[in-house]
C-alpha cells in the first residue's frame, strides 16, 4: 500500500478535485465512493474500483481491513493517507476511512422504450435523485433516464442517498426525453397533481415509462402533452402534493404490487 503524506502530491490534488467538483468528476469520467456500504456493492454488483484510498489506522475496522486487502490482491493499486489529508475529500461525517474511485458509467438511453423505466425531467435535488434510483432498483426497474439540466447522478450526495441502487439500473444522462416519448412502444405516464385518472386505475402489470419531473415546476408543459396520460396520486389531507422522491416510490410499488398480485 502507497502512502502519501503530502496536499501537493498529484494524486492528491486529483482525488480532492474528484471530491469537490461536479465539473471534474465529468470531465474525468471518475467519481468516488464513500463508505463501506458503497464499497463493498460496487466490489459484489460491478467489480475492481480504480483506486482504494483508506485513512490510517482505518484498517482497525474489520470491514475496511477485508476490503483493502481485497482490493490489494486483485491489484487495485491502494493508498493510504494521514487523517487530516482523508477528512478534506470525505463527505462521510464519522465515516470508516474507505473511499474508491471508479470509473463512472457512461450509459447510452435506450434506443426505444420496451421495458419499464423512469424517466427524470429536470430533477434538481441531490437526495430527492438517490432516493428515486433507490425505488427504482428495488422496483425492479433497470433502466433511469435523465433530462439535460437533472442533477449529476453520480455526485457524492446522489451516491449515498442511493446506497448501491446506481450499480442494478443502466442511468443515462443529458437524454432527448422528447424524442424517447414520441418513439415509445409502451405507455408513458406523467405524474400530475391536477390529473383526473388515479394510478390505481390504470393497468400497471405491463410495462410503462414513469415521467417525474423538477421539484417546484414539475413536468414541462412539452413533456406533458407528449405522455400518454397524467395520473394523479391521490390523497386525504391538505397538501397539495407529494415530495417527488415520495410521489415515485407509491407509483413504482403500486407496480410492483399489481404485477405479483
Amino acid at each position: 500500500m502507497k502512502a502519501i503524506t503530502s496536499r501537493d502530491n498529484p494524486f492528491y490534488k486529483e482525488l480532492k478535485q474528484l471530491a469537490t467538483s461536479s465539473q471534474a468528476r465529468r470531465k474525468a469520467g471518475r467519481s468516488l465512493l464513500d463508505g463501506v456500504h458503497l464499497c463493498q456493492a460496487y466490489l459484489e454488483q460491478v467489480g475492481r474500483p480504480a483506486f482504494c484510498v483508506v485513512s490510517e489506522g482505518s484498517d482497525a475496522h474489520a470491514e475496511v481491513r477485508q476490503i483493502a486487502h481485497s482490493c490489494d490482491a486483485a491489484r487495485v493499486p491502494c493508498i493510504s493517507l494521514p487523517e487530516s489529508l482523508y477528512q478534506a475529500i470525505s463527505q462521510v461525517e464519522h465515516g470508516v476511512g474507505l473511499l474508491f474511485v471508479v470509473d463512472t458509467p457512461d450509459a447510452a438511453p435506450p434506443a426505444v422504450l420496451t421495458e419499464s423505466a423512469v424517466l427524470l425531467d429536470g430533477l434538481q435535488d441531490p437526495g430527492n435523485l438517490g432516493s428515486i434510483l433507490r425505488s427504482a432498483a428495488a422496483a425492479g426497474i433497470r433502466q433511469v433516464v435523465c433530462s439535460k439540466g437533472t442533477v449529476f447522478s453520480w455526485s457524492p450526495k446522489v451516491l449515498r442517498a442511493g446506497m448501491g441502487a446506481h450499480f442494478a439500473l443502466q442511468i443515462a444522462e443529458n437524454a432527448d426525453l422528447a424524442s424517447l416519448i414520441r418513439t415509445s412502444r409502451i405507455p408513458v405516464l406523467a405524474t400530475s397533481s391536477h390529473a383526473s385518472r388515479r394510478i390505481y386505475d390504470i393497468d400497471l402489470a405491463k410495462p410503462v415509462a414513469w415521467l417525474f419531473g423538477h421539484e417546484g415546476q414539475g413536468v414541462s408543459e412539452e413533456l406533458l402533452s407528449l405522455a400518454s396520460e397524467r395520473v394523479s396520486i391521490p390523497h386525504l389531507g391538505p397538501m397539495e402534493s407529494l415530495n417527488v422522491a415520495a410521489s415515485a416510490a407509491v407509483c413504482l410499488f403500486e407496480q410492483v404490487r399489481q404485477r405479483t398480485s
